[in-house]
């Protein structure tokens, strides 16, 4: 039995040591690993405890440590591989879920630091600052390698101890494919990018909503093909769950969006919804389970099916545009098409960005991305082929940005309590955990100026160190705004004088009516069908009468319907549900501002008094795949008191928002959490009492130190103190709801 190697150094690191000889070596920068067509090289890795090095298979796979490095050898030269652990990646509320025969749901809470060890990283290859790197140790090494424009690919070998594959990335093996961005009534049309500057929402831009860290807390589910083309091993399909995880996290993260796992859940007995080789019908299938079964027992913002399923035709994924933190809407379904992980990741990123709001790169936008087309492009091209893309377009991110403006994504704001993420407690790594007051990183990285970073306290005489709501070490005052209302129907949000972070984001409850537009709120948005005209034809558009809803929506074609039913057929509208179906226009532009794929579908109906009215309607070619981006958006007002959902024209006491206003007293309004939020001079939580204003979620409208002010001013005039309420405030009501 080989002797107990020697404790770790203090600096916490492993050095790993992948040894193998390339037929091509690189000689200079900017030259590929590899000649075009290089076959996969073998290379062996070994591991650094102290003075000695140790082979791969002697090391315990339940000790990950913090930091890790990985030195690769070539023939001529080495590459350094500098990585952290990727704490922020697997949730405390992470739950593995999987089936019993009978049926039974087991799902279960598995702690990463006891049972298996946090094995997942993020880093970079030293000396190159364009590089990235995201690596597994969960059973051997595995992941990807990414600098100077060129990816690779390190993976185990089959059936051999310690003996790994070092390729480029496009010599895996997949299938070709394309993404059918799936368009319906809560999505917004493609291209929405042309749409111009001047109509977007009208507000002023958030600069704090785009810097901010946005968090997607999410959901993986393997179906029972997937499972079964996995070897029925139900451990593999986890691990291989949360490895995608990690990539497409990677892939967000200079996006400023983080993506945190939740659950995987694996469908090793049946699937529980219908999925077959028709990606439309399986994405809608699979969106209504979400709804129905999933959401209601497992809190999350999207939730990613991989399926083994072949889809028919080039698709492999499919997703609703601009669909982020709907219950109806976000989420996606997945081909998992090549050998390793990676190839869902990509796919997984692209339709997330579907969900985000992002449309396909194409020629016509000018979109601009920093790797070739013939090196992979960026994730959101139509089409994936070798290698595979990792990277975002400018097109990407203008259209996120976009979508953030418009109210999108108002789930994603919320900051994550981080003892809620695994990966054992360290002063050091970031995150402010049970014990600390703050944490900036290691001594020698640390920039901030209100922590010491040794011991992870607060230095003298500073009360906070990290959030929005911390300013020159100090907490700000309750009531100073940390995050401006975004549109009509958000709700801004104030700090409360006790904590650095600002509250969780907040919005009007669903079925609110907008403020001064002719429609009602739905998951933050005020959608109108007038908005919607403007963003198919531009200014000047408007809806065109109810008898063109009527007439052209009761044919239950692609030019006039409610949606899709299934591939080729669609659905008619009833006449009561005729406003939830195709859009229908009068004026704007000559022809669609969405893009050159979409073309004008005009329909004149005779008048019983004489003339004619002239309907528009828009159809965008896209595919047998994809359905018309023309659909009326869900959410949107059909007739006073009614609102678009699920195609259907539906009474908005299915909200209940009327219940819930009258617990505010007139005085405030309902937020999406169902509490009050009060106007200025008024105290949540109902609205009944003198106060400060907002809510028990945002914060106080109001500073106090104004009132204590008042009161003083008034007291010296001796005038005692004045009613809360009274005029003399007046003017801090500009503050109140909404801007």
């Amino acid at each position: 039995m080989a002797a107990r190697p020697p404790p770790m150094p203090p600096a916490r690191a492993l050095l790993l040591v992948l040894a193998g000889a390339l037929l091509a070596p690189r000689e200079a920068r900017g030259v590929s690993l590899w000649d075009q067509g290089g076959a996969d090289e073998v290379v062996t890795a070994s591991v650094r405890s102290g003075d000695l090095w140790i082979p791969v298979k002697s090391f315990d796979s339940k000790n990950h440590p913090e930091v890790l490095n990985i030195r690769i050898q070539l023939e001529s030269k080495e590459l350094i591989i500098n990585l952290e652990r990727n704490e922020g990646l697997i949730a405390s509320s992470f739950t593995e879920t999987h089936y019993l025969q009978d049926g039974t749901d087991v799902s279960r809470a598995r702690n990463y630091t006891v049972i298996l060890g946090h094995c997942y990283y993020h880093g970079r290859v030293q000396g190159y600052s364009d590089s990235t790197v995201s690596l597994s140790t969960c059973s051997g090494l595995r992941g990807l390698i990414m600098f100077e424009n060129e990816t690779y690919v390190l993976e185990p070998m089959k059936n051999a101890t310690n003996r790994y594959k070092l390729f480029p990335a496009k010599n895996l093996k997949s299938v070709w494919g394309s993404c059918g961005s799936h368009h319906n009534t809560s999505n917004l049309t493609a291209n929405n990018v042309f749409l111009p500057p001047s109509q977007t929402w009208a507000g002023r831009h958030k600069r704090e909503t785009l810097k901010a860290t946005k968090y997607v807390e999410l959901v993986i589910v393997a179906d029972n093909r997937e499972f079964q083309r996995q070897g029925k091993d139900l451990e593999k399909v986890k691990q291989r769950l949360i490895e995608i995880a990690n990539h497409v996290d990677k892939f967000y993260r200079p996006l400023n969006i983080r993506v945190v796992l939740v659950g995987v859940e694996v469908w090793n007995d049946i699937d529980k919804c219908s999925i077959s080789q028709d990606p439309f019908t399986s994405l809608q299938e699979f969106l209504d389970w979400r709804k129905m079964k999933l959401l209601p027992r497992k809190s999350h913002d999207n939730a990613q099916l991989v399926s083994g399923v072949y889809f028919q035709g080039t698709i492999i994924g499919m997703a609703p545009i601009m669909s982020m933190c709907s219950a109806e809407q976000s989420g996606g379904i997945v081909m998992d098409h090549s050998d390793s992980p990676v190839g869902a990741a990509v796919t997984v990123a692209h339709e997330l960005g579907h969900n985000f709001g992002m449309n396909h790169d194409t020629l016509e936008r000018g979109c601009s991305c920093q790797i070739a087309a013939e090196k992979g492009g960026c994730i959101m091209n139509r089409s994936t082929g070798y290698p595979f893309p990792m990277v975002f377009s400018s097109c990407s991110r203008n259209d996120l940005e976009t979508s953030l403006e418009k109210g999108m994504g108002m789930c994603l704001f919320n900051l994550p309590e981080v003892r809620e993420s695994f990966g054992g407690q360290k002063c050091g790594n970031r995150f402010v955990e049970e014990g600390e007051e703050c944490d900036c990183g290691e001594p020698e990285e640390c920039m901030n100026r209100c922590c010491n970073a040794t011991t992870c306290t607060l230095k003298p005489d500073a009360a906070c160190a990290h959030g929005l709501c911390c300013e020159d070490c100090q907490l700000k005052p309750a009531g100073t705004a940390c995050r401006d209302s975004s549109n009509s129907c958000d709700l801004p949000e104030f700090c409360t004088g006790a904590s650095p972070h600002c509250p969780a984001n907040v919005y009007l409850h669903d079925g609110h009516s907008c403020q001064g537009v002719d429609g009602y709120c739905y998951n933050g948005i005020c959608q109108t069908h007038e908005q919607q005209c403007v963003t198919l034809w531009g200014p000047g558009a408007k809806p065109a009468p109810g008898i063109c809803f009527e007439r052209v929506n009761s044919a239950g074609d692609p030019y006039g319907n409610c949606g899709k039913v299934s591939k080729s057929s669609y659905a008619k509208c009833e006449m009561r549900d005729a406003k939830c179906g195709k859009i229908q226009c009068q004026g704007g532009a000559s022809r669609p501002v969405i893009g050159t794929n979409a073309v004008s579908i005009e329909t004149n109906i005779p008048l019983q008094k004489g003339g004619r009215i002239l309907c528009r309607g828009t159809h965008v070619y896209l595919g047998d795949d994809m359905p018309d981006p023309g659909l009326v958006l869900a959410g949107t007002k059909c007739a006073d008191g009614k609102i678009c959902l699920n195609r259907q024209c539906q009474n908005i006491s299915v909200f209940g928002v009327h219940e819930c206003a009258v617990q505010c007293h007139g005085r405030g309004v309902c937020n999406n959490r169902k509490n009050c939020h009060c106007e200025a001079h008024w105290a949540p939580p109902f609205c009944d009492k003198f106060g400060f204003g907002g809510s028990t979620d945002s914060g106080p409208i109001r500073q106090a130190e104004a009132r204590q002010e008042a009161a003083e001013s008034n007291r010296e005039r001796g005038q005692g103190q004045a009613p809360v309420g009274s005029q003399e405030h007046a003017s801090t009501a500009s503050l109140t709801l909404i801007s």
